[in-house]
C-alpha cells in the first residue's frame, strides 16, 4: 500500500455523520438476524426434525450445510453486485430472497424436498446480505467508528443464530416444526419489505472517500497481501470451527444425555457470549486504534471455550464453557471485516469481505462431513474431531502472531 493510499483512508479531525446512518444499520441488521435464524433454525432439532421428516441426521444436517455450498457459488457474484450496483440493490436482493423463500418453507414446511429447495433460495439470498458488512461500514460510518459498526452488525448475526438456537426447541416442544418455520418465514418477509422502505443508498455527505479500484483489480490484488492470505487461513479454522458446531450442536451433546431444549441452550449461550464480545471488543479495538492484539486475544480465549464444550460433562461447565467460546471467538469475526477491509484498500470491501467469509464456509463444510465421518459409531460421540478443531485453533494462534497491525490505524 502506498503513503498516498494511507493518507487517503484517514479521516478528517472532524467528519460529519448523518443520524441516518443508525436506521441504515437497523434495517441491515434486521436482514441479516432473519438471514441467519432460518439457516441455523434446523441444527438444535437434528433429531426430532429427522423423525419427522422421515431421514437421517445427515439429511437434516443438509438443511443447514446447504447454505455453505451455495455461499461458494455465489458469494463472488454477489460481493460483485454489491461492489457495482450498490448496498440498496445488492443487500434488497437478499433480503427479499430470504423473505420469499422463507415463507414458502413455511407454508410447505411438512415437506423435506421443498424446505431443502427452500433452504437453497434462502442460502442465494445469505451472500447478498452477508457480504456488504464492511460496505455498510464503511460508506455510512466514519473510520473510528467502523469496527463499532461492523461489530453491530456481526452482533444481528449472533442473535439471529441465538434466536434459531434457542427459541426453535421450545416451539417445536409447545407446537410443531411447521409452526416454527410458519412464524420464521413471516417474521422473514415482514424484513424483506422494511429493507426496501428504509434502505438508503448513500449518506447525504460522505463520511470518507470513496474510492475503490474495480471488483475484478481488487480480487488480483488481496490475493497479493500477506496479511490477507494469513486472515484468510484464520478465518477458514475459526468460522468454519463455529459453522461446524452450531451445526452439530444438538449431536455433540446428545450422547452426553443432554436434550434438544439444553443443545439449544448451550449453542444459544454460545452466540450471547459472541454478542457480548461483539459489543465490547470491536469499540475497544477503535478506542485504542489496534487490531491484532484483539485478534490473538480472541484466538486465545477460544482454545478453552472449545476444549470445554468437547469434554464437559457438567451441564453448568458445559454452559459456562458455550459461553467463553463464543465471547473470544465470535468477537474475532468483526474485527477480522474491518481489519481485512483496512489492509486491502482500495479493493472493494464486499470483495474483501466476501471472501472471508468464503474461506468459512468452504472450511465450514469440510468440518462438518468430517465430523460426521468421525463420530463413533457405537455412542455418536464427536469428541475427536471437537480435539482435532482445538489443534487447528491453536495453529491459527499461532498464525496470527505474523499479522501486522493496519497502517490505517498506525500511519
Amino acid at each position: 500500500m502506498t503513503a498516498s493510499g494511507v493518507e487517503s483512508m484517514n479521516e478528517p479531525s472532524v467528519v460529519r455523520a448523518s443520524g441516518y446512518r443508525w436506521v441504515m444499520l437497523v434495517a441491515f441488521m434486521l436482514a441479516i438476524a432473519v438471514n441467519q435464524l432460518l439457516w441455523i433454525s434446523f441444527a438444535p432439532i437434528t433429531g426430532d426434525a429427522a423423525t419427522f421428516y422421515g431421514v437421517d441426521d445427515l439429511a437434516i444436517g443438509l438443511l443447514s450445510l446447504v447454505f455453505m455450498v451455495v455461499f461458494i457459488v455465489v458469494s463472488i457474484p454477489a460481493s460483485w453486485v454489491i461492489d457495482t450496483y450498490g448496498i440498496r440493490v445488492g443487500v434488497g436482493i437478499g433480503a427479499v430472497l430470504t423473505g420469499a423463500f422463507g415463507l414458502l418453507r413455511g407454508l410447505l414446511a411438512a415437506d423435506y424436498a421443498w424446505v431443502l429447495a427452500a433452504q437453497i433460495g434462502i442460502a442465494v439470498g445469505q451472500p447478498f446480505v452477508l457480504n456488504a458488512i464492511a460496505k455498510i461500514a464503511g460508506r455510512w460510518f466514519p473510520l473510528r467508528e467502523r469496527a463499532t459498526a461492523s461489530g453491530l452488525a456481526s452482533l444481528a448475526i449472533y442473535v439471529g443464530i441465538f434466536a434459531g438456537l434457542a427459541v426453535t426447541p421450545m416451539i417445536v416442544l409447545h407446537a410443531s416444526i411447521p409452526t416454527a418455520l410458519l412464524a420464521y418465514g413471516a417474521l422473514a418477509a415482514v424484513v424483506g419489505v422494511l429493507f426496501l422502505v428504509f434502505a438508503k443508498e448513500r449518506p447525504p455527505s460522505p463520511v470518507g472517500p470513496e474510492e475503490r479500484s474495480l471488483v475484478f483489480d481488487g480480487l488480483r490484488s488481496v490475493f497479493r497481501n500477506r496479511e490477507f492470505l494469513l486472515l484468510l487461513a484464520l478465518f477458514f479454522v475459526g468460522l468454519g470451527a463455529f459453522n461446524a458446531v452450531t451445526t452439530w450442536i444438538e449431536d455433540i451433546v446428545r450422547p452426553r444425555g443432554f436434550a434438544i431444549d439444553q443443545a439449544g441452550l448451550v449453542g444459544g449461550l454460545m452466540v450471547v457470549g459472541g454478542i457480548v464480545g461483539a459489543i465490547v471488543i470491536p469499540p475497544l479495538s477503535d478506542r485504542l486504534r489496534r487490531r491484532v492484539p484483539f485478534i490473538l486475544l480472541a484466538l486465545a480465549g477460544a482454545i478453552p471455550g472449545l476444549l470445554g464444550v468437547t469434554f464437559a460433562t457438567s451441564y453448568g461447565l458445559l454452559l459456562a464453557s458455550a459461553f467463553v467460546l463464543g465471547a473470544f471467538l465470535l468477537s474475532s469475526g468483526p474485527l477480522g471485516f474491518q481489519y481485512g477491509a483496512e489492509i486491502t484498500y482500495p479493493a472493494p470491501e464486499g470483495t474483501s469481505n466476501g471472501l472471508l467469509l468464503l474461506a468459512g464456509q468452504v472450511s465450514g463444510i469440510v468440518f462438518i462431513l468430517g465430523m460426521d465421518a468421525l463420530k463413533s459409531q457405537t455412542t455418536g460421540s464427536m469428541t475427536l474431531s471437537l480435539v482435532i478443531l482445538t489443534g487447528l485453533m491453536a495453529l491459527a494462534l499461532l498464525l496470527a502472531t505474523r499479522l501486522r497491525e493496519s497502517k490505517i490505524l498506525t500511519g
